[in-house]
This record gives structure tokens, sequence and C-alpha cells, in this order.
């Protein structure tokens, strides 16, 4: 995440802002100490510029050496990249919802 958001030029501030975080929340999820939500996925690879698969594997197209699980969570994300705007919030609330729930237990 770091090596893109450097090589667009953005700040962690900039990107924070853009994310609805702090930029220390920034720093944290590009040391790999706090996770991104699915939501907060799809805003980084819009604001950045750069694929969903970029975000998640570093790289332009999945990988052969990328899990299965991680594979078919991805082509999910893209299916739900290509639904309007509207549609994409309702999809990622529920799913942040979900795994809200689930860390809750």
């Amino acid at each position: 995440m770091r090596r893109i958001r450097e090589a667009r030029d953005v700040t962690q501030v900039a990107l924070a802002k853009t994310l609805g975080v702090t930029q220390s929340n920034v720093s944290e999820m590009e040391r790999g100490v706090r996770g991104i939500t699915t939501h907060q996925v799809v805003r980084l690879a819009k604001a950045l510029r750069v694929s969903i698969d970029e975000i998640l594997l570093g790289s332009n197209r999945p990988t052969e050496t990328a899990p299965i699980s991680t594979l078919k969570l991805l082509r999910r994300v893209q299916r739900i990249e290509k639904l309007p705007d509207s549609r994409q919030r309702v999809v990622l609330k529920v799913i942040d919802a979900l795994i809200d729930q689930e860390s809750g237990r």
C-alpha cells in the first residue's frame, strides 16, 4: 500500500481524508498493524487509481501463488466494483456489518 501511495505522490494525510480515517490509521494499515475494510479497499483503489488486485495482491493480476480463497474474494470484489456506487455502498455496508458482528463474538 505504501509503495503504491508513494508512487502516486499521495501523502498519508491526503489518503486518510479520502478513506475517512486518521493519518495514524493509514500508517498502521501500511505497516500491517491495522486491517482494512472491504469498503476502504474499494475507496483506496479508486483514490490511488489502481486495481483492487494491486491493493490485495501487489500486482495488476492474480498470480498462481495466491491462495484460492484470496482469488475467490478478489473475483467477488471485482464484481462489486462493477456495480453503481450506490449499490457498492449497500453491499459494502452489509459486508462490514457481518465482519463487525463476527469480530464482536
